[in-house]
């Protein structure tokens, strides 16, 4: 409701700003009228995504538009970069039943539970790490979660805190390369996704040294009893446990960023190291090979029914002008071209209260990239911006997607309340990067010049 208020809201001003004849009104209000009522009865979004499309293409479209839908799931069912979306989440699968999800835990939790805030710090950072070879914010919490939670039992840590890191750091699954909105983004945009990533990284490290300093604060306003301090050889030892880790941080990231492979080729060596690595740990068999394909198989179509519902909505609404009208008014507004930023990042921000995250950026990117890159802003920029925008819909109350998955994984349950409130500081946090980025963009682009 706050998400169809604000649109509503901001179609207003900008009628009264532009006047009514520069946009086609009647059809955006169609639209979220209906958008409303399908959403508020609980339609699955790929079903609402494609009604939507057919219902705006009969009302508004002289062109027989289902004329066009074969060619028009044809482009990204069949395009060589969306193949790394199933290969990703094939090799999280792996490692989570390979058990490396777990080591990575156990030898960060040894060199990082003396620090204030304790193992709350091993949340954030098996998060981060694990999200270098998930690409998904989901798997990155539902993995961690299943992990981390026991430790907790029967220990005096503020579950609100516990829960909200692992929700913050299960966040950063999109965020921290090799994340899968990057390759939806770059299909979408025509951006290079390797280009993607590279810009992604120092965006990745803000976050990550926000959040630290969050639990920095909380571990010293409410300290506890560390424990024994290990000898060193012990700590070294542990570090054995993070190589399969690094071996496929590198062998996913490094080939990409080296030139040696596209990221959708960069996703089936990961796949290959996983498969390795779980034969190393006698985990590696027919019906572990099954469940892990069984499960990336749902979640592909599940992804894939989005992505070709959205599609087909686009290409009805590029039909009547939408997207265009919307540009064309917009980049004419008597304001500077931060205001209207600011604008669509409370957009994503409302949409985020109800929305699905992956859904939101497919539905949202082809109108408002248009008016972002008309504004002067640079598209890989931008792509850092809106799959932050995203991550940050993961953790909103009420519809968080990643909150839902970590309350369903409490083994005594509890209200969902203290997820929410426990994610709150974290989410301040990242709007809190949000802002650092628009106030100095070069954090994200120089790295990709560099590299160029």
């Amino acid at each position: 409701m706050i998400a169809v208020v604000f649109l509503l809201a901001l179609l207003g001003v900008v009628v009264f700003a532009a006047g009514a004849q520069a946009l086609p009104v009647a059809e955006i209000l169609a639209l979220v009228a209906i958008f409303t009522v399908f959403f508020g009865a609980g339609v699955h979004v790929a079903a609402v995504l494609g009604i939507l499309a057919a219902l705006t293409g009969l009302m508004f479209s002289d062109r027989p538009f289902w004329a066009f839908a074969g060619q028009t799931f044809w482009g990204p069912s069949s395009n060589f970069v969306l193949i790394a979306v199933p290969l990703f989440l094939l090799m999280g699968e792996i490692l989570l039943r390979a058990g490396l999800s777990e080591r990575l835990y156990k030898a960060l939790n040894v060199w990082l539970n003396r620090l204030p805030g304790g193992l709350l710090h091993t949340n954030i950072a098996a998060c981060a790490l694990f999200s270098a070879i998930s690409g998904s914010s989901v798997a990155t919490a539902a993995t961690m979660g299943s992990v981390a939670l026991p430790y907790f039992e029967g220990t005096k840590y503020n579950q609100r805190m516990v829960l909200g890191s692992l929700a913050a750091g299960g966040a950063m699954g999109n965020l921290i390369p090799p994340g899968i909105t990057f390759i939806v983004y770059g299909l979408i945009t025509e951006t290079s996704v390797g280009a993607l990533y590279i810009a992604a990284i120092i965006p990745s490290v803000i976050v990550t040294a926000f959040f630290i300093a969050i639990i920095v604060m909380h571990g010293l306003r409410n300290p506890m009893e560390k424990p024994a301090p290990l000898p060193l050889m012990v700590k070294i030892k542990a570090l054995r446990d993070l190589v399969p880790t690094l071996i496929l941080i590198v062998l996913v990231l490094g080939s990409i960023y080296a030139g040696y492979a596209t990221p959708t080729e960069a996703a089936a060596l990961g796949v290959v190291g996983a498969a390795f690595f779980a034969l190393i740990e006698r985990r590696l068999s027919f019906a572990m090979l099954h469940a892990s394909a069984l499960t990336t198989a749902r979640n592909t179509a599940l992804l894939g029914l989005i992505i070709m519902g959205a599609y087909l909505l686009n290409y009805v609404l590029t039909l009547i002008n939408v997207p265009q009208a919307v540009a064309e008014m917009i980049s004419h507004l008597p304001v500077p071209p931060w205001a209207i930023m600011l604008a669509i990042i409370g957009m994503y921000f409302a949409l985020g209260t109800f929305m699905e995250g992956f859904s939101m950026i497919i539905t949202t990117v082809p109108v408002v990239f248009p008016i972002v890159t008309g504004l002067g802003y640079d598209a890989i920029w931008f792509g850092v911006i809106v799959t932050m925008l995203v991550e940050i819909a993961q953790i909103s109350p009420p519809d968080g997607t990643v909150m839902y998955v970590l309350q369903g994984m409490r083994p005594k349950g509890g209200p969902i309340t203290d997820v929410f409130a426990g994610v709150m500081p974290f989410l301040l946090a990242y709007l809190l990067a949000v802002g650092v980025l628009l106030l100095w963009p070069q954090l994200v682009l120089w790295l990709p010049a560099l590299m160029r």
